[in-house]
């Protein structure tokens, strides 16, 4: 007499194949691949591309992925996904800790403050504090993974305390770009956060790091227009910026300065 029930090994293996290719799909998304084909993910990851859209089908039907509206056949991450990520992202410590600076930042300088977790291949913005009672507000999305050459991902990587990861991360940058974003993270090393940066858009940005008990956790940002936060002429702003930080820091049981975290 049977009893019905699967082989237990036979439906491990099973289990254990399928959660992993469930797994390098997903890890296919990041800031430089917001959506993807099965075609590019068959030949990204080297498996036949009739199973990987099965597989693609079946994280469809169960919220992790969907397709845009501009193209059926381009798939982007789903909101059961993107639910679940919240939820994980909202539980972290840091974030509570945060949250009283962040606000008490806001009000002192009318500036957004953005709070940025490291994510699967970047930092992903995990919570923002806006000034809302400007006409006008520089923000950014929760949720939204920044690049290799945003201030908050460089202050990850001048203190990740895998340093191969980061050298892997930046082996990716073309070549003009490495050079000068090495650069950058040493000079972030040294100060301990960066220096005010203003991007393409006009918008000027200050990150520092937040370290919990082992390495660093988080940063904290200061986002505004060049006209409210001037390269030349921040010094107010990165000071107060370093002091929540350093606040932050020591309530995470973590290092009061760079230089500890570094080595914690």
């Amino acid at each position: 007499m049977t009893s019905g029930v699967p082989d237990a090994g036979t439906a491990s293996n099973g289990d254990i194949q399928a959660v992993s290719r469930t797994a390098q799909i997903l890890t296919l998304f990041g800031p430089d691949t917001p959506e993807i084909t099965v075609a590019e993910a068959a030949e990204r990851l080297g498996l036949n591309r009739t199973t990987l859209h099965r597989y693609f089908v079946s994280l469809e039907a169960a919220g992790l992925l969907e397709r845009t509206e501009e193209r059926n056949s381009v798939f982007t991450p789903g909101q059961v996904l993107l639910q679940l990520g919240a939820f994980a992202i909202g539980r972290r410590k840091v974030i509570r800790l945060a949250l009283p600076h962040m606000r008490d930042l806001t009000r002192a300088t009318g500036l957004t403050v953005v709070l940025s977790l490291w994510g699967p291949s970047g930092p992903v913005v995990s919570h923002v504090e806006d000034d809302e009672s400007h006409g006008t507000i520089v923000t950014v999305r929760v949720g939204s993974q920044l690049s290799l050459n945003a201030a908050q991902a460089l202050v990850f990587l001048a203190f990740l305390p895998d340093q191969l990861t980061a050298d892997r991360l930046l082996g990716t940058l073309p070549a003009d770009q490495r050079m000068h974003v090495r650069e950058r993270i040493a000079g972030i090393r040294e100060r301990g956060m960066t220096e005010p940066v203003l991007n393409a858009r006009g918008i000027s940005v200050i990150a520092a790091p937040v370290f919990g008990k082992t390495a660093i956790c988080a940063t904290l940002a200061f986002v505004g227009t060049a006209h409210l936060l001037p390269v030349d002429g921040s010094a107010r702003e990165s000071a107060l910026l370093a002091e929540a930080a350093a606040r932050v820091t020591a309530e995470m049981g973590g290092a009061t300065t760079a230089s500890e975290g570094q080595h914690d």
